[in-house]
């Protein structure tokens, strides 16, 4: 087939919005769950299991910046109120009042309405999580037409995959959902050429689910121009002049511009534009699209001998870190040795005690200091939740 339809991409981008509403809501749930503002509550002799105080949430998202005041915060929880995320426990309400009424998440008592196009991003999900937490050969940087593309899948192997994990029972019914995938924008041809087809052409997934929303984006309608890494929403991307591409291209660390790749399944902003090389602000704020090329947090850059000579300006420092809802909060950067890039300040690793400039040793007892960021990140992001990092500092 060749191209998709300008209905089929207008369907795409709509479904796009609604999967960022869904995922955005389900990463507000497990944080509230986390910090315990969701918790069973007692009202006039009755126990209401799994709520939240509509009045006290709305103190929690100003007070995390989720929100700058309360209309803000109303106009939010409105939106997932409206996608039928959240509820009344009693249904008595249609609107999100700033009172101290009882509401929940759906997913919490079960009434979550899983339509068709609902249960097509669940799956997108669930596939996409299992992809990244289990080790296969399938997600591999791969050649195409002349281009190279990062974490390319095979739709014969990926269909192969499905059969195998049990996704589905027979060829013709993965080729079907590999499709519906395409249609619902959670993956696409490298080249946005093809719909999804068991043969050698190659597809990545488009969705980032583990990119950390910020809730304000709720309130923005607009679409993102262009996907975002699997590895790191704080990386560069490619942008066609013609605007019909949207898939991203591999950039060889030793070119003048650099990537730099984030250990969060959440994390920054993306930027997007009309042409050239993009990247993210590194700044957990919602930005507006830079043109940047990131640059090290170094002072200068120092060889893995220096850092292991006895008697040396750096000191080894172990730092244990779990990751929370959304990921591990920093970023890595650079080549034998890598570097921490930035620290989120309400992140797992800044309250472990990492800092900027912290160089890497070793991840879960494997040495990494001859290894550029990509290992190392594929180290972390394909590892356990809670990771054992060893890195040096200077004194």
């Amino acid at each position: 087939m060749d191209g998709i339809g300008n209905n089929m991409q207008k369907k795409a981008a709509e479904l796009e919005r609604l999967a960022e509403v869904l995922v955005t809501g389900e990463q507000l749930r497990l944080r509230l769950h986390e910090v315990k503002v969701i918790k069973d509550r007692r009202h006039h002799l009755r126990t209401y299991p799994n709520c939240f105080v509509a009045k006290e949430l709305i103190d929690w998202l100003i007070e995390h910046k989720e929100a700058s005041d309360r209309d803000t915060a109303i106009t939010i929880m409105q939106k997932l109120l409206d996608q039928s995320i959240i509820h009344h426990v009693c249904d008595e309400h249609r609107e999100f009042k700033d009172l101290k009424l009882f509401y929940r998440f759906r997913k919490d008592d079960g009434t979550f309405p899983l339509d068709s196009e609902a249960k097509v991003f669940m799956r997108g999900q669930r596939i996409y999580e299992k992809l990244m937490n289990t080790e296969n050969t399938l997600l591999q940087t791969r050649e195409e037409e002349g281009g190279t593309y990062e974490r390319a899948l095979v739709g014969s192997e990926f269909i192969d995959w499905l059969l195998q994990e049990g996704e589905m029972a027979a060829r013709e019914e993965a080729e079907q959902l590999g499709r519906r995938l395409l249609e619902h924008g959670i993956i696409q041809h490298v080249t946005n050429k093809h719909h999804f087809a068991n043969g050698p052409l190659l597809f990545q997934f488009r969705m980032n689910f583990r990119r950390r929303r910020r809730l304000i984006e709720l309130l923005h309608e607009r679409s993102r121009c262009i996907p975002e890494s699997q590895d790191s929403p704080f990386c560069l991307r490619k942008l066609n002049s013609d605007g019909g591409n949207t898939s991203f291209l591999s950039v060889s660390p030793t070119k003048e511009i650099k990537v730099a790749v984030g250990v969060r399944r959440s994390s920054m902003s993306s930027s997007c534009g009309s042409s050239g090389y993009y990247s993210s602000s590194p700044t957990l704020s919602s930005s507006p699209p830079v043109l940047c090329n990131p640059k090290s947090v170094l002072k200068r850059q120092v060889s893995p001998e220096e850092l292991q000579t006895l008697g040396g300006p750096f000191i080894k420092k172990t730092f244990t870190i779990v990751g929370d809802a959304v990921g591990w909060g920093f970023v890595v950067r650079g080549s034998k040795p890598c570097h921490i890039q930035a620290v989120d300040p309400g992140g797992p690793a800044a309250a472990a005690g990492m800092k900027v400039c912290h160089f890497v040793v070793s991840v879960n007892g494997l040495c990494v200091l001859s290894h550029d960021y990509r290992t190392v990140s594929s180290l972390i992001l394909t590892g356990p939740r809670t990771i054992v990092m060893e890195v040096m500092e200077e004194s």
